[in-house]
């Protein structure tokens, strides 16, 4: 019973996180982006809470620890590189991602939280050795922000000053992600979906397919 629970939850999850990625394309395409932009928060918390449904706390109060942590260090990063350009680079961001504390957006850290959880899960998932799940996490972070940038000043997401990312930006994600894979490694459990990785497809489809479209 428990089983087929747990794949009544994944087919809802993975219907629900698609019919949200593929909804906004379309819109996006048809012209109304200021419309589906603008409701990118309540995507971000759809996600989370998809998650969570999915996949509650592995070890309650110490769980719950780790991804505070996550959260942290995500945030505290964030708040560093817009309030003193130390990491990434100089940047602020924009309308579109929500309430903010010191100029930057409480969704951000949250979404550091997700996309850590979906590419370790991933990473591991596939990848016995625990260092290489590492490394793998950490990459898939970075490329998929190598496809955000180009997109995110189009959708007031943040703005560069220089108008693009710089290099270093790379690197400080690769650094803080790969500090991040560390901290949840041995948080990470097994369930019998697939919806991490659709949840974590859908956002390469989303930012890969306006990456290409906004260069045509």
């Amino acid at each position: 019973m428990n089983i087929w629970n747990s794949i009544e939850k994944s087919a809802i999850s993975i219907f629900a996180i698609w019919l949200v990625t593929i909804s906004g394309i379309i819109g996006i395409c048809l012209g109304y982006t200021e419309w589906f932009i603008s409701k990118t928060p309540y995507n971000l918390i759809l996600g989370v809470g998809l998650l969570y449904w999915n996949f509650p706390l592995k070890n309650g109060w110490r769980s719950l620890a780790i991804w505070s942590i996550v959260f942290a260090i995500g945030m505290g990063a964030e708040l560093i590189g817009v309030n003193t350009g130390l990491l990434f680079g100089e940047y602020h961001y924009g309308e579109n991602l929500g309430v903010k504390v010191f100029g930057v957006p409480i969704l951000i850290g949250i979404n550091w939280v997700v996309l850590t959880f979906l590419t370790a899960h991933l990473s591991n998932r596939y990848i016995q050795n625990k260092w290489l799940a590492i490394l793998c996490g950490s990459i898939l972070m970075v490329a998929l922000d190598f496809f955000i940038e180009p997109t995110a000043p189009i959708f007031d997401f943040w703005h560069w000053e220089s108008g693009y990312p710089p290099f270093r930006n790379f690197v400080d994600w690769f650094v803080i992600s790969l500090i991040l894979q560390v901290v949840v490694v041995n948080d990470l459990h097994e369930e019998p979906t697939s919806f991490p990785i659709h949840h974590l497809v859908s956002q390469f489809v989303f930012f890969v397919f306006f990456y290409v479209f906004y260069q045509l």
